[in-house]
């Protein structure tokens, strides 16, 4: 086995908002294109690394915002304790 099938695979880059924009050929969701989004589960987790690295710079051209709002809220810590 070599190194790329033993690497874990990395989470899916999309958000559950499936709809590809007919302009640029883009999800709206995660900035994938078709073919990206077909060949995500086949890439090793280097392939997807990279693929995650030009979705944030695409999107940011796409949007103008470079990064995603966080999903989960962020834990407040009591700076008392």
């Amino acid at each position: 086995m070599d190194d790329s099938q033993t690497q874990t695979k990395l989470t899916s880059p999309c958000i559950s908002v499936c709809q590809m924009d007919e302009a640029n050929r883009l999800c709206l969701g995660c900035c994938r294109t078709r073919r990206e989004i077909a060949a995500w589960p086949g890439m090793s987790a280097e392939e997807q690394s990279v693929l995650l690295s030009e979705l944030r710079t695409r999107r940011a051209a796409v949007t103008g915002v470079w990064r995603r709002a966080a999903r989960r809220p962020t834990r407040q810590v009591n700076k008392d304790s």
